[in-house]
């Protein structure tokens, strides 16, 4: 899988751009806000449909314009795709593969796989569990589309049953609306087993690949476990729920569930997310992205693309030459604010882009 062209029109900074990428490692070079980011950001986008930094789509578009589009041609599987983005600031995103209209994004999601890793990445050990279960669920919907149905209708119910419990409040505590509490309950029952039970199937298969790469990193000095800590067990969800209902009243939220499971890391005994040093936080970091990167290999029997925005910059040595072992025959998009004679040397370019003045061209 790679991607060879991609045309962005009023996209963030770029008016009209127009890059053609080769199968292997390419390198994007500029000083800080020159829209190296906002390039990685398109091809998340045209991979995911959202952005990686959350933003909205009207944010996205050049500020004096209404659409933007995003065009890629792709390969996969060795055959060539066309895969077009039409982003509108007042109203949905429109997305066509090969000319043929997506009318739902879970059909979607998938069909394009990437890595993203920047350098906030290397907070996601030290972070809240919102960053973690944002890793596992993206993660697991680029490798199944079941999960990625339930988790959307999951979420769906969920902020449904929340406005609920606005709604009775703002109705003094109505018995009729109490009431219907219950069909919200048994339909968040019903997909929140699901995702539960697929998180635990992917973390007690991605801890052995986290556990190797961490062993290796640390040069066998670490063994790091990787545990799911899930907020409700399948078994005792439903009963939580109720157990929780004047408590969710009070809140005016959802307080037990999916939406508050998170993944705990230790070493030697200790939680490395509260009490692990930088450096076991971020070797912990880079192991569980390029634990990622091997899965999606191994499922999907096609290298996914990578991004890596500047984070060579933050990353040791022994850090940055692991991970350039990992990169090999994998389409790599990589950006830095500068060329060292070190970083050349390191990474060993098939193509080199200058970024400034609104333009990306090829040295």
């Amino acid at each position: 899988m790679y991607i060879k062209k991609i045309k962005l029109q009023n996209y963030r900074n770029y008016d009209e751009l127009d890059v053609e990428l080769v199968n292997g490692v390419n390198i994007i070079y500029g000083k800080n806000a020159t829209g190296k980011t906002n390039f990685l950001e398109s091809i998340y986008i045209s991979s995911t449909t959202k952005s990686h930094k959350n933003s909205k789509d009207k944010e996205i578009i050049k500020f004096d314009k209404e659409e933007a589009h995003i065009k890629e041609q792709i390969f996969i599987d060795n055959k060539e795709n066309i895969i077009d983005i039409h982003l509108k600031k007042n109203s949905n995103k429109g997305i066509a593969v090969n000319g043929k209209k997506i009318n739902k994004i879970s059909e979607y999601l998938g069909f394009v796989n990437i890595v993203f890793f920047a350098p906030e990445d290397l907070n996601i050990i030290k972070e809240g569990p919102i960053s973690r279960r944002k890793f596992l669920d993206f993660y697991i919907c680029q490798i199944d589309k079941i999960y990625t149905y339930n988790l959307s209708r999951y979420n769906k119910i969920l902020n449904q049953r929340n406005k609920l419990l606005k709604d009775i409040k703002i109705n003094n505590y109505k018995n009729s609306l109490i009431d219907t509490i219950d069909i919200y309950d048994e339909q968040l029952v019903k997909y929140g087993i699901e995702i539960i039970n697929k998180r635990k199937q992917i973390i007690k298969e991605l801890k052995n690949k986290i556990y190797n790469i961490h062993y290796f990193i640390s040069d066998t000095k670490e063994k790091i476990n990787t545990i799911y800590e899930n907020n409700v067990s399948e078994e005792n969800f439903l009963e939580k729920l109720r157990q929780n209902r004047k408590k969710d009243l009070k809140f005016l939220t959802t307080t037990v569930g999916p939406q508050r499971d998170d993944i705990k890391f230790v070493i030697e005994n200790v939680d490395i997310r509260k009490f692990g040093s930088q450096g076991q936080q971020r070797t912990a970091a880079l192991s569980i992205k390029l634990a990622e990167l091997d899965s999606i290999k191994e499922i999907k029997e096609e290298t996914p693309i990578l991004l890596l925005d500047d984070v060579f910059s933050e990353l040791d040595e022994n850090r940055q030459k692991l991970l350039i072992k990992n990169i090999k025959n994998i389409q790599t998009v990589i950006t830095c604010t500068g060329l060292s004679e070190d970083i050349l040397k390191i990474l060993a370019p098939d193509k080199i882009y200058i970024c400034k003045n609104n333009q990306i061209t090829s040295m």
